[in-house]
């Protein structure tokens, strides 16, 4: 089983999770899935507030200075973070309007294109990016994101060493070079680079996520475990992590902590199926408790 891992690990909003809360022992290291108790208004969490009160702000600055293209600009990065394309597109398309040249606001846009799968609008404006300054490092990872979405590897290779070269301490360029070669199968390179990314941005979650599953691919599973074992302290309502746990716990023949990490992600998604199956696979019991540590 293959856990899908995110394209990209900072300035991405982050999908939203069912609040769906099973009862969980106290102490943070068991869990028991039994019934489910769900409140019927979403909670709006501490990052979603935040971006409504930059919104605000933003929106208020945007008033005072209507032909300002940084302000747009900056409103529809908080739009674009707030997973709402529409209004981010048209900050950036009014910035552009008003500043052609404006080389952040292309790359920008081009981010919100490729979230909604519109991929050659998305490469078009990595390109204009580019072609106004040549030296823009997140368009180049930006369009090698493209490109390996696109299935032009070798070119989305190009893009990740050229950022690299550019900026040999990115962490974004390792990720996504990562999750290149990942995809290749060449997991030991993979390995290489998501390292490389967790040593110079060593408190994102992806990176450690992403070595999990090509250590998983090699075999490696103590490594894979202990990797995941970091990850899901880092964000505990990870479900693609703690769904990958479980299967490492699992390959290790740990079934009742593969159990708890099963569960634990049942406790974010009851639907989300490659923990449902694993969850089976171990033997897990509706109302027992297992270890999650």
């Amino acid at each position: 089983m293959v856990i899908p891992v995110a394209d990209v690990f900072s300035g991405a909003p982050r999908a939203s999770v069912p609040v769906a809360l099973i009862a969980i022992a106290l102490g943070g290291c068991s869990m028991t899935l039994g019934s489910l108790t769900t409140s019927s208004e979403p909670k709006q969490e501490p990052a979603q507030l935040a971006a409504s009160s930059n919104i605000a702000s933003l929106t208020e600055t945007v008033k005072s200075n209507p032909n300002d293209p940084q302000a747009y600009n900056m409103r529809g990065s908080v739009y674009g973070e707030s997973g709402r394309p529409e209004q981010a597109l048209a900050d950036f398309n009014k910035a552009i309007s008003l500043d052609p040249n404006y080389a952040q606001a292309y790359a920008n846009r081009a981010l919100v294109y490729r979230r909604i799968n519109k991929l050659d609008q998305a490469l078009a404006d990595e390109n204009k990016a580019l072609a106004l300054d040549p030296s823009y490092v997140a368009a180049y990872i930006g369009r090698g994101i493209v490109y390996r979405e696109q299935g032009r590897n070798n070119q989305a290779l190009e893009d990740f060493n050229k950022a690299i070269g550019l900026q040999p301490e990115n962490p974004e360029a390792f990720y996504n070079r990562g999750l290149l070669y990942q995809s290749q199968r060449q997991h030991t390179l993979a390995i290489d680079d998501f390292s490389a990314a967790l040593g110079v941005a060593n408190k994102k979650i992806e990176p450690y996520v992403a070595r999990a599953l090509s250590y998983l691919a090699l075999g490696d599973t103590k490594s894979a475990a202990s990797d995941l074992d970091e990850a899901v302290q880092m964000d505990p309502v990870n479900l693609r992590a703690w769904t990958s746990r479980g299967l490492a716990y699992e390959r290790l023949g740990q079934k009742d902590k593969a159990a708890g990490s099963y569960a634990k992600a049942l406790n974010i998604n009851d639907k989300y199926q490659p923990a449902k199956e694993g969850f089976a696979r171990v033997g897990g019991k509706v109302g027992q408790t297992y270890p999650t540590f």
